[in-house]
């Protein structure tokens, strides 16, 4: 029998979450705002119905707060967000199973971690890094790539300047490509990186639309049409 109370108790977490996210990321890049959490919310939600034993609070957490302070916009410090998350958290009584659990996700979901060896994956880890992963591609996977090249004045494109293969997370980390070299560096590469059975078949659809998109993109830039 479903425990009605406890079922109350995450609602009004969930919904203090969101507050919490949308006040915090109120002038984040576009890119990396509440609406990127939102849709990644909403996708880990999709994708947990298909996965068997999720701790669906754990994967509605991780993904609210998984980009509550994303590095790249706070020096590369890689702990403020897991700071931030677990302040919250404990300020909420929630238990410190689920919280460490939560911090695994925050912890550990970016495509930087992938260069590393890592021991820490969970079934709620796998959906919510699907979910993020997806909202890299596709159409908003586009525009989201382009939004952040524009915010830090990188080049579109650059002939002279070919897409790099990177061997360590600093290699990455460090990168400052063109953005069309972006493509090829991680948004091609993450169809095949998807964890769920959800998220890989969802990413079939959306690593199409970014191969069709860059066709047409070199096709006018190089005045086929």
């Amino acid at each position: 029998m479903m425990d009605i109370t406890n079922n109350k108790l995450d609602t009004a977490l969930i919904d203090s979450t969101i507050d919490f996210v949308k006040q915090t990321l109120a002038h984040a890049e576009g890119g990396h705002d509440w609406w990127h959490v939102y849709r990644v919310w909403k996708l880990s939600k999709t994708i947990a119905h298909g996965e068997n034993e999720a701790n669906m609070l754990v994967v509605e957490l991780g993904a609210l707060l998984h980009d509550i302070a994303d590095a790249k916009f706070h020096d590369g410090d890689e702990t403020i967000g897991s700071k931030l998350a677990s302040d919250f958290l404990k300020s909420k009584q929630v238990e410190k199973d689920i919280i460490d659990r939560v911090l695994n996700i925050i912890q550990n979901i970016s495509f930087k971690n992938s260069f590393e060896s890592s021991t820490t994956q969970s079934i709620e880890l796998n959906i919510v890094q699907d979910a993020d992963r997806l909202d890299a591609m596709g159409a908003i996977g586009v525009a989201r790539t382009f939004n952040y090249g524009g915010f830090k004045n990188r080049e579109i494109y650059n002939p002279n300047i070919k897409p790099e293969t990177f061997l360590t997370k600093e290699a990455y980390k460090n990168s400052i490509t063109p953005t069309i070299n972006h493509f090829y560096e991680k948004l091609l590469l993450l169809k095949d990186k998807m964890t769920t059975s959800t998220g890989k078949q969802l990413a079939i659809q959306r690593h199409r639309f970014m191969e069709t998109y860059l066709k047409e993109f070199f096709d006018e830039w190089n005045g086929k049409r």
